[in-house]
C-alpha cells in the first residue's frame, strides 16, 4: 500500500481556541470546508468548556479507529452485527514532569442476532484493537472491555 497524507490546518481565533479544518473534507454540494472548533480543555489554565480539545480528539481517534477497523474486519469476515458503539475515556496525567495521555479505555458494545457467533465476534473486536493503526502509532496503554449482546 502506498503512503497516505492527511492535511489539517489550524487557525487561532481568540483566547485559547481556534478552528481546525481539512482541505480534503469539503462538502461537494456547497464546497464549504468541514471545520471543527478546538480549544484548551477547562482543566488547564485558560481552558474553555464545551469545545473539542486535543485530548478529546486523541481519545476519539483511538475509538473511531477501533470502530472503522472493526467494520472492515467484520466485513471481510462476513460476520453480521446489528449495531456497534464504543464509549471511551482518555486518561491524562503527569509522568516524569510531562502531561501525557497515559491510557485510553475503550468500551465497545456489539449487538448481534445469532448467539452462536458471540465468541467469534469477541475475537473480531480483539483483532480490530490489535490492527488499529492509531493505537499502533501511540505509546498510550490501550485497555478494552468488550460487551457482546444478542438481540431478542
Amino acid at each position: 500500500m502506498e503512503k497516505h497524507t492527511y492535511n489539517v490546518n489550524i487557525n487561532w481565533t481568540q483566547d485559547r481556541k481556534g478552528m481546525m479544518c481539512s482541505p480534503e473534507l469539503k462538502n461537494n454540494e456547497t464546497n464549504e470546508t468541514n471545520c471543527l472548533e478546538v480549544a484548551t480543555p477547562p482543566e488547564f489554565p485558560g481552558g474553555m468548556p464545551n469545545i473539542w480539545s486535543p485530548e478529546h480528539l486523541f481519545t476519539a481517534a483511538v475509538s473511531s479507529c477501533l470502530m472503522t477497523t472493526f467494520l472492515a474486519i467484520a466485513g471481510f469476515s462476513k460476520l453480521d452485527y446489528v449495531s456497534f458503539k464504543c464509549a471511551s475515556k482518555g486518561i491524562v496525567e503527569k509522568v516524569e514532569g510531562k502531561f501525557i495521555v497515559s491510557e485510553v479505555l475503550l468500551f465497545p458494545e456489539v449487538v448481534i442476532s445469532d448467539a452462536s457467533k458471540s465468541d467469534r465476534m469477541e475475537r473480531v473486536v480483539e483483532k480490530a484493537k490489535k490492527a488499529c493503526l492509531i493505537s499502533n502509532s501511540i505509546t498510550s496503554k490501550i485497555t478494552m472491555e468488550t460487551k457482546i449482546t444478542v438481540q431478542n
